[in-house]
């Protein structure tokens, strides 16, 4: 069975965590001439000229493997995974919903697929579906989650990897050497980062976000409801006073239509900033080269 590396074909098993904000070639390209694995965030993806543009601007920029995320419920993969496989896109990470819709046309295509997922009875029926990796992500981590409960990423990834035998990715609470480490120990072949490479100086995010990051403290991010989901997000001033206040509707307030204003605006009036736990950890803005070879010294 073939091993994480061997799947991406990367010198480091450090996958970016994929978010649909920044789907920036430029960081995409960063990432992967520094080792990683760069990925196309095409989860909410509506145009499929918009798909080839990003691949052929990241092509520009690194001739290095990178790959892309895929939410199963996206009516377009049918016409996405084709344009993927035809630029040379070799592995993917699959998201929301059941794999099984999915991975016979990847694997006729000639393509690999990890599975994010966040509980063990979801990373058993992947693989029984046909998913060639998993990426476990612990409950710290950043971005969108489930309603139900979660475990932490100390948890789950050895929970997964004793329930498996295919490549297990360690995502949440990971952004330096001291977490990438522990994921090796945890029984996992690589990690997936999101939060430490949106404070990356070639992350196009607003210096808003960037900001909340490094000064983000210990206990300061939560879990917050948007459109019938929960998001982890730090915790401002402004957005605890909202919370507070018995006038306040987070979920009539918080629509993830405005993320991507909110986001590249810095209005987080809109939608939170999202972040994970360790947040806490990172405490200044750096090139996404030295994050990657800090992570592997």
């Amino acid at each position: 069975m073939p091993g994480l590396l061997d799947i991406l074909k990367c010198r480091y098993p450090v996958i970016q965590g994929p978010i649909g904000a920044i789907n920036s070639p430029e960081l995409i390209a960063a990432i992967s001439n520094a080792g990683g694995y760069g990925m196309l965030a095409l989860g909410f993806i509506r145009d499929i000229d918009e798909v080839k543009r990003l691949i052929t601007e990241t092509k520009k920029l690194t001739d290095k493997p990178f790959g892309a995320n895929i939410m199963i419920i996206n009516p377009l993969n049918e016409q996405i995974l084709p344009i993927l496989a035809e630029s040379g896109i070799r592995a993917v990470t699959t998201s929301v919903g059941f794999p099984g819709r999915i991975y016979p046309l990847l694997h006729e295509l000639g393509m690999k697929g990890l599975h994010v997922l966040l509980s063990v009875k979801h990373a058993i029926s992947a693989v029984e579906a046909g998913a060639d990796g998993i990426v476990a992500a612990g409950s710290e981590a950043g971005g969108l989650r489930s309603t139900g409960s979660e475990s932490s990423t100390m948890i789950l990834v050895p929970l997964v990897c004793d329930s498996v035998k295919v490549p297990v990715v360690a995502a949440g609470g990971i952004a330096d050497s001291r977490g990438y480490r522990a994921a090796f120990a945890l029984g996992a072949q690589g990690v997936q980062i999101g939060t430490r490479f949106l404070a990356a100086s070639e992350c196009p995010v607003h210096d808003r976000w960037k900001e909340l990051i490094v000064n983000c403290e210990d206990g300061g991010t939560s879990l917050l409801p948007v459109d019938n989901m929960m998001m982890r997000a730090i915790l401002t001033p402004e957005l605890r006073a909202k919370i507070e206040s018995p006038d306040f509707d987070i979920k009539k307030e918080f629509q993830l239509k405005n993320a991507s204003q909110a986001w590249n605006n810095g209005d987080f009036s809109l939608v939170p900033a999202g972040a994970g736990q360790v947040s806490a950890l990172i405490h200044d803005v750096k090139s996404v080269a030295e994050i990657i070879n800090q992570m592997v010294s």
